[in-house]
């Protein structure tokens, strides 16, 4: 007899090479991965982990955001130097 519910928490064994499914990363992780990105400083286990999620969408998405915010910062700070010369 075996037991439901432990086949049911066993079945994301079911990728060939007998790994388990990458678990989906939480925000919090992705906004690390996006800046240490941008800064240069991202570890090689960490990008590996990042390019093994799920899906590449939530980094895509934050990356985007990410380089949308930092240009219109930089705009932004460009704006208030020449305003007080």
């Amino acid at each position: 007899m075996t037991d439901k519910t432990s086949d049911r928490n066993d079945a994301k064994d079911d990728y060939p090479d007998g790994s388990s499914r990458p678990s989906r990363p939480g925000v919090l992780k992705i906004m690390q991965s996006i800046l240490a990105g941008a800064f240069g400083v991202q570890s090689d286990k960490r990008r590996q982990e990042d390019f093994s999620s799920h899906s590449p969408w939530p980094y895509i998405i934050a990356g985007v955001l990410f380089t949308v915010s930092f240009v219109v910062g930089l705009i932004l700070i460009v704006q208030v130097v020449l305003a007080g010369q």
